[in-house]
């Protein structure tokens, strides 16, 4: 039976700020197809990142899909911008939205793809009802806000769970992983579910950036 292999998402949190032309590049010479940008508001976590102008700017260098990850306590305020700004997918906080429901009919609404984010203390059951209107779940497996930790190794579990729910249920979301993610664990999470896979240090570390992509999906 052939190998299952994941898309490859290197995070630009972990590039050179003052040099995110040639981050883009590295991306896409190495064969990934995603590139997540982590947005942060330093409220929801402790650190501050990019806005939709990073975006903006970043959008005519590559043709890749992005998914930008907003770590903000207040999501509902940005589709728009984000939209306009060319995401392709727009990925918030289940911990921040009392109204889910209606930011995942907003941001199809605004020609995005809506994913949801959970942290490393949040269950999978708290999705239940959301799981039929979204095209990617992402799981965080390190407490948000810096780049380099460390895998908590039991997050690994939540991509069996919703893989199983999704064969169950007919559903058609994407399972993404996210923290920690390295050489040496890269091919558990693609075999216990992950179909893309995130990496920053892992990525903008490696002297081989085409290396690290086929290490990231899994191969």
């Amino acid at each position: 039976m052939e190998k299952k292999t994941a898309l490859a998402a290197p995070s630009i949190l972990s590039a050179d700020f003052g040099n995110l032309a040639e981050a883009i590049k590295r991306i896409n010479e190495s064969g990934a197809e995603w590139i997540h940008v982590d947005v942060m508001d330093g409220h929801f976590v402790p650190n501050l990142t990019f806005g939709p102008k990073t975006v903006a700017d970043l959008r005519p260098l590559t043709k890749l899909v992005m998914d930008c990850h907003l770590m903000v306590d207040n999501p509902q305020d940005f589709i728009k911008s984000f939209a306009d700004a060319g995401a392709d997918y727009f990925t918030f906080h289940q911990e921040t939205a009392v109204h889910a429901h209606r930011m995942i009919q907003d941001i199809r609404a605004a020609g995005m793809k809506p994913g949801i984010c959970v942290v490393p203390g949040t269950p999978v059951s708290v999705l239940e009802e959301l799981l039929g209107e979204l095209d990617l779940i992402l799981i965080l497996s390190v407490n948000p806000g810096f780049g380099g930790q460390k895998m908590i190794p039991r997050c690994l579990e939540k991509l069996v769970t919703l893989r199983a729910l999704r064969e169950e249920k007919n559903y058609g979301y994407l399972l993404s992983i996210d923290g920690g993610v390295t050489a040496d664990n890269a091919r558990e999470a693609v075999e216990k579910g992950a179909d893309v896979i995130v990496a920053g240090s892992a990525f903008f570390n490696a002297a081989n950036p085409a290396g690290a992509v086929q290490k990231m999906k899994g191969l």
